[in-house]
């Protein structure tokens, strides 16, 4: 790559001439001075290509401008991208490097229209949230340095009103323990100080980080602008790694004095007025450190698979002893339940102890799936009428149609976006809640989805299988195995386990989150019959299982 310093045409300069250059080819890599821009713009074989100004160019990040679209170990054009290596790759890196990766896929597909897709506003969300939980934490600790200011002052206080009342027989003993409480506060302080000093450097490389993450994308190619996500989003997530570590692991100090209880009485056995104690506090600050690296790689240690063990809470209520034959579920954040009825294609409402609450609207299409969107708001898919309803469902009160141009089927949501399948077109529209704008992926074919830290995750019922995507529409892997026959719904609790109902055979099957392992949690003996929907509080750590069987009692909610 051409060195930060350059600022002559390329094409001149092999000629032997020093002209100024004037734009920078993305393509060709190469400056390009005026005259050398004009035959660059005429000829056939380049005047397609993307251009920018060498100030511009001299604007983007130092890594960005040494990234080339020719692979460094070929020299040969960038043409494919590794799905399980997650880099573009050359021809001739298929037979060095690749020979047993599946999933290679046109490099253009992967960067087209990359700057507007969802990964983009997903990191500058992780940025900022990174950046605040520095602020935090700084304020924390400032915060703490001024209140063991205050303890010590205390504490002086507290060993002088002694001193006073135990008169000249102490002197010796004040200046030792004050001696001592200043070796100790002078030592709590520069710790606390030192750590400040570490945040303060640590949040500065975090609003560079935005600062090159607005530059690049202002400036940046497609290419650059994907390499260079990948480039901050390691630098994150070792910042975040950071911050999940001081968080789990930091303790913070008071300073206490401890005066001994014989001081007044027994004054010739007194060997020490006190002593000085840093007691150890749990931490009370609270940081927001983003997706975790974007799926699996930071999240917090917890239990495996094998002691994931579903309790029995409650079971549902039937309202007038009638039979219900359920085709989906949701648990709201509150604990609440709601279910749809099959045969009369109305939504029900069921308190969190399985007790039913209330019947709520019913529609004149056949739902297929429903998702929590925010506030008292859910989404409904009607597939056969190809449109989704956003639905208040405290005030029981219809607040948008949706109309798409396909038949809808599995729906999830995060509150920002809300993805929704459609099997037979292959494709997921992810749909921006704030204005409504759609980016399709194309080639997936799933029928219930959940959307889980930026990852999709869906069932295909007629191949019994489990895939799971990038929000980028990347396949990370696929998933079969003899007890997933028939599967319909699926969740993800806070740990990133995946739950699949197996209704083929009567079973709920956990994943782990990297879909290498799976285990069998609940069977025909827990009372699971044609399991067809599932979902998760992840706050309260319960589960939601819907059958589409007609009898009494057709749904249970477990502890997990």
């Amino acid at each position: 790559m051409t060195s930060r310093s350059a600022d002559i045409c390329t094409l001149c300069t092999d000629d032997g001439i020093s002209n100024n250059a004037i734009t920078w080819c993305t393509e060709c890599e190469v400056f390009l001075c005026t005259d050398c821009e004009k035959h660059h713009k005429r000829s056939k074989a380049s005047k397609e290509h993307s251009t920018m100004r060498t100030v511009d160019y001299r604007n983007l990040p130092q890594f960005m401008q040494e990234t080339s679209n020719r692979c460094k170990d070929h020299d040969k054009k960038y043409e494919l991208y590794c799905s399980f290596h997650s880099c573009p790759c050359c021809i001739q890196c298929i037979a060095s490097k690749h020979q047993k990766c599946q999933d290679l896929k046109p490099l253009d597909d992967i960067l087209k229209d990359f700057k507007s897709s969802a990964a983009v506003p997903l990191l500058k969300k992780d940025l900022t949230d990174l950046r605040e939980s520095f602020k935090e934490v700084m304020r924390h600790l400032r915060d703490k340095i001024k209140t063991i200011d205050i303890q010590k002052s205390k504490c002086i206080q507290e060993v002088r009103t002694t001193r006073k009342l135990l008169n000249n027989y102490f002197d010796k003993l004040e200046r030792e323990i004050l001696d001592d409480l200043e070796s100790q506060h002078s030592k709590l302080a520069s710790d606390m100080q030192a750590l400040v000093q570490q945040m303060e450097n640590r949040a500065k490389r975090v609003h560079q980080m935005q600062e090159d993450f607005s530059t690049m994308t202002k400036y940046a190619t497609e290419l650059q602008t994907y390499i260079g996500l990948r480039e901050i989003e390691k630098t994150t997530s070792q910042e975040a790694k950071y911050l999940d570590e001081l968080e789990s692991g930091c303790q913070l100090n008071d300073m206490e004095i401890t005066v001994s209880s014989t001081v007044k009485s027994v004054l010739q056995d007194v060997k020490s007025l006190g002593n000085i104690s840093v007691k150890l506090l749990t931490k009370s600050f609270q940081t927001k450190t983003g997706r975790k690296d974007q799926a699996q790689h930071l999240v917090p240690m917890v239990h495996g698979i094998e002691q994931i063990k579903p309790s029995l809470l409650n079971s549902l209520s039937v309202p007038n002893g009638e039979s219900l034959k359920l085709i989906t579920s949701q648990m709201l954040p509150d604990g609440t339940l709601l279910l749809f009825h099959y045969k009369k294609n109305s939504m029900i409402q069921y308190n969190s102890d399985g007790t039913f609450m209330k019947e709520l609207m019913t529609f004149k299409e056949q739902p297929y799936d429903v998702c929590f969107v925010k506030d008292n708001t859910v989404a409904v898919t009607l597939y056969r009428a190809t449109k989704v309803l956003l639905v208040d469902v405290e005030k029981n009160k219809l607040i948008k149609t949706i109309k798409l141009a396909h038949d809808c089927y599995g729906v999830s949501s995060d509150g920002e976006v809300m993805v929704i399948s459609h099997k037979e077109a292959r494709k997921i529209i992810i749909l921006n809640l704030k204005d409504m704008s759609e980016e399709i992926l194309e080639g997936i074919r799933v029928h219930r989805i959940s959307l889980f830290k930026g990852y999709i995750y869906g069932t295909y019922y007629y191949e019994d299988r489990v895939d799971c995507y990038r929000i980028t529409g990347e396949l990370l892997w696929t998933f079969t195995h003899e007890d997933i026959y028939q599967p319909e719904g699926i969740a993800v609790d806070m740990n990133g386990f995946v739950y699949i109902t197996s209704c083929g055979k009567d079973r709920i099957v956990v994943l782990s989150s990297d879909g290498k392992t799976s285990r069998t949690v609940l069977c025909k003996e827990d009372g699971i019959l044609e399991p067809y929907a599932i979902d998760i509080n992840k706050e309260l750590g319960t589960m939601l299982v819907a059958c589409c069987v007609d009898k009494k009692g057709s749904a249970f909610i477990f502890k997990i």
